[in-house]
């Protein structure tokens, strides 16, 4: 007996959403802790107040949390991404073209998988669709694995 792609995908495609979402956030986070907080201690502690490393700080440690949470997953993935993508042309492209020799791969990545979460929504384990499952159907969840039996079912 063997398993339908298709059924595999959409069984297990929300928690693999979620694990993505949930673990980028965790790193996303540190990234801002390291700015703001000095944990973990790195030479991007301690930014100048209003300074752009400052500014990324605060956008890393709210989004982060909002994106470890689920909430307002499409909008802040949005925020995240025109973050990243101004971080790596601001901070890395200026060093070189390429990503490897510039430092700028992280910046990238990050950027691509907030649009990919912008697209497709949090996943499972989130408040999104927690308050999504309140709303009624046509303004439900629409991401994979937000599909409610006997709302969304084709007739």
């Amino acid at each position: 007996m063997f398993i339908e792609t298709d059924e595999f995908s959409e069984r297990w495609a929300p928690y693999a959403v979620a694990a993505l979402r949930i673990v980028t956030a965790l790193l996303f986070l540190e990234h801002g802790t390291a700015k703001l907080l000095g944990f973990p201690e790195t030479p991007m502690a301690n930014p100048a107040l209003w300074s752009l490393p400052w500014i990324a700080g605060w956008f890393e440690i709210v989004g982060g949390l909002l994106l470890l949470f689920g909430l307002w997953t499409r909008w802040i993935g949005i925020l995240l991404a025109g973050e990243m993508a101004v971080a790596y042309w601001y901070a890395h492209a200026p060093h070189s073209p390429f990503p490897l020799v510039n430092g700028g791969e992280p910046a990238i990545l990050f950027c691509f998988i907030f649009l990919t979460l912008a697209v497709i929504g949090a996943g499972e384990w989130s408040l999104d669709k927690r308050i999504a499952g309140k709303r009624s159907h046509v303004w439900g969840y629409a991401a994979p694995g937000g599909e409610r039996p006997g709302l969304d079912d084709e007739e």
